[in-house]
Protein backbone atom coordinates (compact mmCIF):
# COMPACT_ATOMS: atom_id res chain seq x y z
CA UNK A 1 0.00 0.00 0.00
CA UNK A 2 1.16 3.78 -0.23
CA UNK A 3 0.68 5.53 2.84
CA UNK A 4 1.16 8.72 4.26
CA UNK A 5 2.52 9.54 7.38
CA UNK A 6 1.81 13.59 8.48
CA UNK A 7 4.34 14.28 11.20
CA UNK A 8 7.73 13.17 11.84
CA UNK A 9 7.84 13.01 15.56
CA UNK A 10 7.66 10.26 17.85
CA UNK A 11 4.22 8.33 17.14
CA UNK A 12 4.83 9.46 13.50
CA UNK A 13 8.31 8.53 13.10
CA UNK A 14 7.97 4.93 14.57
CA UNK A 15 4.67 4.01 12.94
CA UNK A 16 6.27 5.41 9.64
CA UNK A 17 9.16 2.78 9.83
CA UNK A 18 7.19 -0.05 11.12
CA UNK A 19 4.68 0.39 8.34
CA UNK A 20 7.60 0.46 5.77
CA UNK A 21 9.16 -2.46 7.51
CA UNK A 22 6.13 -4.66 6.61
CA UNK A 23 6.88 -3.80 3.34
CA UNK A 24 4.32 -0.74 2.84
CA UNK A 25 5.86 2.25 0.70
CA UNK A 26 6.00 5.47 2.98
CA UNK A 27 6.25 8.68 2.51
CA UNK A 28 6.87 10.63 5.85
CA UNK A 29 5.64 14.38 5.83
CA UNK A 30 6.96 17.18 8.31
CA UNK A 31 7.46 21.24 7.97
CA UNK A 32 10.45 20.98 9.91
CA UNK A 33 13.13 20.52 7.08
CA UNK A 34 15.98 20.42 10.25
CA UNK A 35 14.10 16.72 11.05
CA UNK A 36 13.85 16.01 7.86
CA UNK A 37 17.54 17.25 6.71
CA UNK A 38 18.53 14.51 9.64
CA UNK A 39 16.08 11.61 8.71
CA UNK A 40 17.78 11.64 4.78
CA UNK A 41 21.22 11.75 5.96
CA UNK A 42 20.41 8.52 7.75
CA UNK A 43 19.75 9.30 11.25
CA UNK A 44 16.79 9.87 13.71
CA UNK A 45 16.05 12.80 15.89
CA UNK A 46 14.59 10.97 18.89
CA UNK A 47 16.13 8.24 21.01
CA UNK A 48 13.85 4.88 20.92
CA UNK A 49 16.04 1.46 20.65
CA UNK A 50 15.58 -0.27 17.51
CA UNK A 51 13.96 3.14 15.05
CA UNK A 52 17.76 3.85 13.73
CA UNK A 53 18.05 0.69 12.09
CA UNK A 54 14.75 0.15 10.94
CA UNK A 55 14.60 3.83 9.52
CA UNK A 56 18.03 3.56 8.16
CA UNK A 57 17.31 -0.10 6.36
CA UNK A 58 14.18 1.16 4.67
CA UNK A 59 15.57 4.34 3.21
CA UNK A 60 18.13 2.16 1.83
CA UNK A 61 15.54 0.05 0.03
CA UNK A 62 13.21 2.51 -1.19
CA UNK A 63 10.42 1.61 0.47
CA UNK A 64 10.60 4.93 3.48
CA UNK A 65 11.17 8.53 2.27
CA UNK A 66 10.10 12.00 3.70
CA UNK A 67 9.53 15.56 2.69
CA UNK A 68 8.18 18.73 3.29
CA UNK A 69 6.44 19.23 0.96
CA UNK A 70 2.88 18.65 1.61
CA UNK A 71 1.08 18.39 -1.53
CA UNK A 72 3.18 15.88 -2.86
CA UNK A 73 2.28 14.02 0.34
CA UNK A 74 -1.03 14.58 -0.24
CA UNK A 75 -1.29 13.15 -3.55
CA UNK A 76 0.93 10.23 -2.08
CA UNK A 77 -0.24 7.79 0.10
CA UNK A 78 -4.61 6.38 -0.15
CA UNK A 79 -4.25 6.20 3.79
CA UNK A 80 -3.30 9.57 5.55
CA UNK A 81 -1.85 8.84 8.82
CA UNK A 82 -2.13 12.44 11.02
CA UNK A 83 0.59 11.87 14.04
CA UNK A 84 1.24 15.67 14.78
CA UNK A 85 1.86 16.48 18.44
CA UNK A 86 -1.19 17.39 20.15
CA UNK A 87 0.93 19.32 23.50
CA UNK A 88 -1.53 21.10 26.32
CA UNK A 89 -2.66 24.15 26.27
CA UNK A 90 -2.36 26.74 29.30
CA UNK A 91 -5.71 25.55 30.19
CA UNK A 92 -5.09 21.49 30.25
CA UNK A 93 -6.97 21.16 27.00
CA UNK A 94 -5.36 19.36 23.65
CA UNK A 95 -4.18 22.05 21.50
CA UNK A 96 -5.25 20.68 18.09
CA UNK A 97 -3.95 23.53 15.91
CA UNK A 98 -1.53 20.88 13.76
CA UNK A 99 -4.09 18.53 13.95
CA UNK A 100 -6.47 20.86 11.78
CA UNK A 101 -3.76 22.36 9.66
CA UNK A 102 -3.48 18.49 8.74
CA UNK A 103 -6.75 17.86 7.72
CA UNK A 104 -7.08 21.35 6.09
CA UNK A 105 -3.84 20.68 3.74
CA UNK A 106 -5.44 17.55 3.00
CA UNK A 107 -8.74 18.60 1.84
CA UNK A 108 -6.75 21.23 -0.12
CA UNK A 109 -4.52 18.81 -1.98
CA UNK A 110 -6.67 15.34 -2.43
CA UNK A 111 -7.45 14.54 -5.86
CA UNK A 112 -8.53 11.22 -5.32
CA UNK A 113 -10.45 8.93 -2.19
CA UNK A 114 -8.73 8.95 0.95
CA UNK A 115 -8.92 7.40 4.27
CA UNK A 116 -7.62 10.08 6.94
CA UNK A 117 -6.14 8.56 9.96
CA UNK A 118 -6.46 10.13 12.88
CA UNK A 119 -3.25 8.47 15.09
CA UNK A 120 -2.23 11.41 17.21
CA UNK A 121 -3.76 11.52 20.82
CA UNK A 122 -7.06 13.52 20.82
CA UNK A 123 -10.08 14.45 22.92
CA UNK A 124 -13.49 13.18 21.84
CA UNK A 125 -15.01 15.06 19.16
CA UNK A 126 -11.90 15.84 17.11
CA UNK A 127 -12.94 12.85 14.37
CA UNK A 128 -15.53 15.42 13.20
CA UNK A 129 -13.75 18.12 13.58
CA UNK A 130 -11.32 16.88 11.25
CA UNK A 131 -14.32 15.62 8.70
CA UNK A 132 -15.61 19.19 8.58
CA UNK A 133 -12.17 20.45 7.65
CA UNK A 134 -11.71 18.90 5.18
CA UNK A 135 -15.24 19.08 3.62
CA UNK A 136 -14.68 23.01 4.34
CA UNK A 137 -11.93 23.04 1.90
CA UNK A 138 -13.48 20.52 -0.49
CA UNK A 139 -16.81 22.96 -0.92
CA UNK A 140 -13.97 25.95 -1.30
CA UNK A 141 -12.50 24.10 -4.16
CA UNK A 142 -15.92 23.13 -5.79
CA UNK A 143 -15.06 19.33 -5.71
CA UNK A 144 -16.94 16.04 -3.98
CA UNK A 145 -14.10 13.70 -3.53
CA UNK A 146 -14.97 10.70 -1.01
CA UNK A 147 -13.30 10.36 2.09
CA UNK A 148 -13.19 8.12 5.60
CA UNK A 149 -11.95 9.82 9.03
CA UNK A 150 -10.89 7.01 11.34
CA UNK A 151 -9.05 7.29 14.72
CA UNK A 152 -6.72 4.85 15.37
CA UNK A 153 -5.06 5.97 18.96
CA UNK A 154 -1.47 4.73 19.50
CA UNK A 155 -0.41 2.55 22.03
CA UNK A 156 3.58 3.23 22.47
CA UNK A 157 5.56 2.87 25.36
CA UNK A 158 8.57 5.50 24.90
CA UNK A 159 11.72 2.95 24.96
CA UNK A 160 9.74 0.02 23.37
CA UNK A 161 7.75 1.89 20.44
CA UNK A 162 9.22 -0.44 18.08
CA UNK A 163 8.48 -3.73 19.72
CA UNK A 164 5.03 -2.04 20.94
CA UNK A 165 4.04 -1.33 17.14
CA UNK A 166 5.40 -4.32 15.85
CA UNK A 167 3.61 -6.49 18.29
CA UNK A 168 0.40 -4.64 19.11
CA UNK A 169 -1.43 -5.39 22.27
CA UNK A 170 -4.75 -4.18 20.61
CA UNK A 171 -5.86 -1.89 17.29
CA UNK A 172 -8.55 -0.03 17.82
CA UNK A 173 -9.92 1.29 14.67
CA UNK A 174 -12.70 3.79 15.26
CA UNK A 175 -15.42 4.46 11.82
CA UNK A 176 -18.45 3.30 10.82
CA UNK A 177 -17.33 3.16 7.46
CA UNK A 178 -17.33 -0.29 6.19
CA UNK A 179 -14.84 0.64 3.24
CA UNK A 180 -12.20 2.39 5.79
CA UNK A 181 -12.56 -0.99 7.95
CA UNK A 182 -11.46 -3.36 4.82
CA UNK A 183 -8.41 -0.84 4.18
CA UNK A 184 -8.01 -0.66 7.51
CA UNK A 185 -7.80 -4.26 7.86
CA UNK A 186 -5.15 -4.37 4.82
CA UNK A 187 -3.00 -2.14 6.53
CA UNK A 188 -2.78 -3.83 9.76
CA UNK A 189 -2.54 -7.70 8.73
CA UNK A 190 0.55 -8.33 8.40
CA UNK A 191 0.76 -7.27 12.64
CA UNK A 192 -2.21 -9.93 13.55
CA UNK A 193 -1.23 -12.70 11.80
CA UNK A 194 -1.36 -15.24 14.76
CA UNK A 195 -4.61 -14.11 16.40
CA UNK A 196 -7.03 -11.19 15.74
CA UNK A 197 -6.08 -8.00 17.43
CA UNK A 198 -8.29 -5.40 15.91
CA UNK A 199 -11.18 -3.76 17.91
CA UNK A 200 -13.78 -2.09 15.90
CA UNK A 201 -15.70 1.04 17.24
CA UNK A 202 -17.54 3.81 16.66
CA UNK A 203 -15.54 7.40 15.79
CA UNK A 204 -16.01 8.79 19.59
CA UNK A 205 -15.42 5.04 21.76
CA UNK A 206 -12.43 5.14 19.85
CA UNK A 207 -10.97 8.36 21.08
CA UNK A 208 -12.35 7.94 24.29
CA UNK A 209 -10.28 4.94 24.78
CA UNK A 210 -7.00 6.18 24.29
CA UNK A 211 -7.58 9.25 27.22
CA UNK A 212 -9.25 5.82 29.58
CA UNK A 213 -6.06 3.51 28.90
CA UNK A 214 -3.52 6.11 30.02
CA UNK A 215 -5.66 7.37 32.93
CA UNK A 216 -6.17 3.90 34.36
CA UNK A 217 -2.60 3.35 34.16
CA UNK A 218 -1.70 7.35 36.05
CA UNK A 219 -4.84 6.13 38.20
CA UNK A 220 -2.82 2.69 39.87
CA UNK A 221 0.40 4.43 39.82
CA UNK A 222 -0.83 7.36 42.36
CA UNK A 223 -2.87 4.79 44.31
CA UNK A 224 0.08 2.73 44.99
CA UNK A 225 1.78 6.51 45.70
CA UNK A 226 -0.54 6.88 48.46
CA UNK A 227 -0.33 3.70 49.75
CA UNK A 228 3.44 4.19 50.01
CA UNK A 229 3.12 6.80 51.40
CA UNK A 230 0.53 5.75 54.00
CA UNK A 231 2.73 2.66 54.45
CA UNK A 232 5.84 4.73 55.76
CA UNK A 233 3.91 6.67 58.29
CA UNK A 234 2.33 3.42 60.17
CA UNK A 235 5.15 0.94 59.33
CA UNK A 236 4.20 -1.25 56.76
CA UNK A 237 6.47 -1.88 53.39
CA UNK A 238 4.68 -0.97 50.43
CA UNK A 239 6.80 -4.01 48.40
CA UNK A 240 5.30 -6.35 50.70
CA UNK A 241 1.92 -4.78 50.07
CA UNK A 242 2.40 -4.44 46.07
CA UNK A 243 3.13 -8.34 46.41
CA UNK A 244 -0.39 -9.13 48.25
CA UNK A 245 -2.37 -7.19 45.87
CA UNK A 246 -0.54 -7.72 42.68
CA UNK A 247 -1.34 -11.83 43.30
CA UNK A 248 -5.06 -11.09 43.15
CA UNK A 249 -5.53 -11.84 39.05
CA UNK A 250 -8.25 -9.05 39.15
CA UNK A 251 -5.47 -6.80 39.76
CA UNK A 252 -2.14 -8.18 38.83
CA UNK A 253 1.10 -6.57 39.01
CA UNK A 254 1.64 -4.34 36.22
CA UNK A 255 2.01 -0.10 37.59
CA UNK A 256 1.58 -1.01 40.92
CA UNK A 257 5.37 0.23 41.22
CA UNK A 258 5.35 3.42 43.91
CA UNK A 259 7.67 5.66 43.37
CA UNK A 260 8.53 9.94 42.85
CA UNK A 261 5.64 10.60 40.75
CA UNK A 262 4.79 9.75 36.97
CA UNK A 263 5.68 11.80 33.81
CA UNK A 264 6.69 11.78 30.40
CA UNK A 265 4.76 13.20 27.06
CA UNK A 266 1.43 10.60 27.52
CA UNK A 267 0.06 10.31 30.83
CA UNK A 268 0.08 14.07 32.42
CA UNK A 269 -1.10 15.53 29.21
CA UNK A 270 -4.07 12.85 28.83
CA UNK A 271 -5.20 13.04 32.67
CA UNK A 272 -5.18 16.86 31.90
CA UNK A 273 -6.69 16.29 28.42
CA UNK A 274 -9.84 14.21 29.69
CA UNK A 275 -10.23 16.12 32.53
CA UNK A 276 -10.65 19.30 30.79
CA UNK A 277 -12.47 17.36 27.80
CA UNK A 278 -15.42 16.00 30.13
CA UNK A 279 -16.18 19.87 31.23
CA UNK A 280 -16.17 21.47 28.51
CA UNK A 281 -18.21 18.66 26.37
CA UNK A 282 -20.49 17.15 28.91
CA UNK A 283 -20.57 19.56 31.44
CA UNK A 284 -18.93 16.57 33.92
CA UNK A 285 -16.80 16.70 36.89
CA UNK A 286 -13.98 13.85 36.99
CA UNK A 287 -13.30 13.83 40.26
CA UNK A 288 -11.52 10.87 40.68
CA UNK A 289 -9.03 11.94 37.55
CA UNK A 290 -8.73 15.71 39.50
CA UNK A 291 -7.37 13.36 42.29
CA UNK A 292 -4.99 11.39 40.32
CA UNK A 293 -3.26 14.51 39.16
CA UNK A 294 -3.18 16.25 42.48
CA UNK A 295 -1.32 13.11 44.03
CA UNK A 296 1.29 12.62 41.06
CA UNK A 297 2.06 16.72 41.59
CA UNK A 298 2.58 16.29 45.11
CA UNK A 299 3.99 12.85 45.23
CA UNK A 300 7.35 14.48 43.04
CA UNK A 301 8.19 16.92 45.96
CA UNK A 302 8.11 13.74 48.25
CA UNK A 303 12.08 13.13 47.80
CA UNK A 304 12.69 16.77 48.23
CA UNK A 305 11.18 16.62 51.66
CA UNK A 306 13.16 13.64 52.30
CA UNK A 307 16.25 15.24 51.85
CA UNK A 308 15.45 18.01 53.44
CA UNK A 309 14.57 16.29 57.06
CA UNK A 310 17.96 14.55 57.00
CA UNK A 311 20.08 17.93 56.27
CA UNK A 312 17.71 20.59 57.16
CA UNK A 313 15.83 22.92 54.52
CA UNK A 314 19.11 25.22 54.31
CA UNK A 315 21.07 23.20 51.83
CA UNK A 316 24.13 25.86 51.24
CA UNK A 317 27.15 23.91 50.94
CA UNK A 318 25.27 20.74 50.21
CA UNK A 319 26.14 18.65 46.92
CA UNK A 320 24.20 15.88 45.67
CA UNK A 321 24.79 13.18 43.04
CA UNK A 322 21.84 12.52 40.82
CA UNK A 323 21.31 9.28 39.01
CA UNK A 324 19.05 9.67 36.14
CA UNK A 325 17.11 12.67 34.63
CA UNK A 326 14.42 10.97 32.02
CA UNK A 327 10.81 10.15 33.12
CA UNK A 328 11.52 6.69 32.65
CA UNK A 329 14.44 4.16 31.20
CA UNK A 330 15.18 4.09 27.97
CA UNK A 331 14.56 7.09 26.70
CA UNK A 332 16.11 10.72 26.73
CA UNK A 333 12.28 12.62 27.05
CA UNK A 334 12.39 14.87 30.37
CA UNK A 335 8.62 15.97 29.70
CA UNK A 336 7.76 16.18 33.27
CA UNK A 337 10.12 13.88 34.78
CA UNK A 338 10.35 14.03 38.53
CA UNK A 339 14.39 15.11 37.98
CA UNK A 340 12.95 18.42 37.09
CA UNK A 341 11.36 18.89 40.13
CA UNK A 342 14.15 17.72 42.27
CA UNK A 343 16.71 19.77 40.58
CA UNK A 344 14.77 22.62 40.84
CA UNK A 345 13.72 22.16 44.86
CA UNK A 346 17.47 21.44 45.84
CA UNK A 347 19.09 24.42 43.87
CA UNK A 348 16.40 26.58 45.11
CA UNK A 349 17.57 25.36 48.62
CA UNK A 350 21.09 26.28 48.07
CA UNK A 351 22.30 23.02 46.56
CA UNK A 352 24.53 22.17 44.05
CA UNK A 353 23.93 18.42 41.73
CA UNK A 354 25.94 16.42 39.80
CA UNK A 355 23.97 14.55 37.39
CA UNK A 356 24.33 11.64 35.19
CA UNK A 357 21.78 9.66 32.80
CA UNK A 358 22.61 7.14 30.17
CA UNK A 359 20.38 8.34 27.21
CA UNK A 360 18.91 12.35 28.70
CA UNK A 361 22.15 14.23 28.88
CA UNK A 362 21.91 16.37 26.09
CA UNK A 363 18.43 17.12 26.87
CA UNK A 364 19.70 17.95 30.44
CA UNK A 365 21.86 20.55 29.21
CA UNK A 366 19.81 22.04 26.95
CA UNK A 367 16.85 22.54 29.78
CA UNK A 368 18.64 23.57 32.16
CA UNK A 369 21.64 25.32 29.77
CA UNK A 370 21.56 28.37 32.26
CA UNK A 371 21.59 26.60 35.37
CA UNK A 372 25.27 26.76 36.94
CA UNK A 373 24.89 25.05 40.36
CA UNK A 374 24.03 21.32 37.71
CA UNK A 375 26.85 19.61 36.17
CA UNK A 376 26.84 17.26 34.23
CA UNK A 377 29.05 13.89 34.79
CA UNK A 378 30.55 11.36 32.20
CA UNK A 379 29.64 8.39 34.27
CA UNK A 380 27.37 7.31 37.24
CA UNK A 381 30.31 6.65 38.98
CA UNK A 382 32.17 10.16 38.43
CA UNK A 383 28.55 11.68 39.52
CA UNK A 384 29.41 10.57 43.05
CA UNK A 385 32.68 12.42 43.98
CA UNK A 386 32.71 14.44 47.10
CA UNK A 387 28.61 14.26 47.53
CA UNK A 388 27.13 14.56 50.43
CA UNK A 389 24.57 12.03 49.03
CA UNK A 390 23.18 9.79 46.56
CA UNK A 391 19.86 10.33 44.71
CA UNK A 392 18.23 7.77 41.90
CA UNK A 393 15.56 8.99 40.18
CA UNK A 394 15.26 6.48 37.40
CA UNK A 395 15.22 3.18 37.17
CA UNK A 396 17.65 2.39 34.61
CA UNK A 397 18.78 -1.23 34.07
CA UNK A 398 22.70 -0.05 34.87
CA UNK A 399 21.48 1.83 38.11
CA UNK A 400 20.16 -2.11 39.97
CA UNK A 401 23.40 -3.54 40.59
CA UNK A 402 26.05 -0.84 41.35
CA UNK A 403 29.48 -1.41 43.10
CA UNK A 404 28.43 -0.39 46.94
CA UNK A 405 32.02 -0.18 48.30
CA UNK A 406 32.92 2.62 45.26
CA UNK A 407 29.35 4.64 46.18
CA UNK A 408 30.20 4.81 50.12
CA UNK A 409 33.85 5.59 49.40
CA UNK A 410 33.09 7.95 46.72
CA UNK A 411 30.32 9.93 49.28
CA UNK A 412 31.24 12.13 51.88
CA UNK A 413 28.17 10.24 53.30
CA UNK A 414 26.43 7.29 53.03
CA UNK A 415 23.16 8.17 52.49
CA UNK A 416 21.05 7.18 49.38
CA UNK A 417 17.87 8.54 48.78
CA UNK A 418 15.56 6.33 46.41
CA UNK A 419 12.88 7.51 44.10
CA UNK A 420 11.96 3.94 42.29
CA UNK A 421 12.82 1.52 45.20
CA UNK A 422 15.35 -0.58 43.48
CA UNK A 423 17.20 -2.07 46.25
CA UNK A 424 16.64 -4.07 48.92
CA UNK A 425 16.00 -1.96 52.23
CA UNK A 426 17.71 -4.48 54.77
CA UNK A 427 20.55 -5.37 52.23
CA UNK A 428 21.21 -1.84 51.88
CA UNK A 429 20.95 -0.54 55.58
CA UNK A 430 23.51 -3.89 56.03
CA UNK A 431 26.56 -2.24 54.29
CA UNK A 432 26.50 0.67 56.35
CA UNK A 433 24.59 3.13 54.31
CA UNK A 434 21.49 5.61 55.40
CA UNK A 435 18.72 4.34 52.81
CA UNK A 436 15.62 6.17 52.01
CA UNK A 437 13.35 4.59 49.70
CA UNK A 438 9.85 5.41 48.80
CA UNK A 439 7.06 3.33 51.51
CA UNK A 440 9.94 1.40 52.86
Amino acid sequence: MKITVVGAGYVGLVGAACLAEVGNHVLGLDVNAEKIRILKEGGIPIHEPGLLEIVRRNVENGRLSFTTNVEEAVGFGEVQFIAVGTPPDEDGSADLQYVTEAARSIGRFMNSAKVIVDKSTVPIGTGDMVKAAVAEELKKRNVDIHYSVVSNPEFLKEGAAVEDFMRPDRIIIGTEDPKAIEVMKQVYAPFQRNHERLVVTNLRSAELIKYAANSMLATRISFMNELANLAEIVGADIEMVRQGIGSDPRIGYHFLYPGCGYGGSCFPKDVKALIKTAKDVAGFDLKLLKAVEEVNDLQKFVLPKKIKKQFGEDLKGKHFALWGLAFKPNTDDMREASSRILINELIKAGASITAYDPVAMDEGKRIFKDEKHLTFADTQDEALKNANALIIVTEWTEFRSPDFALIKSSLKSPMIFDGRNLYDPKAVRALGFNYYPIGR
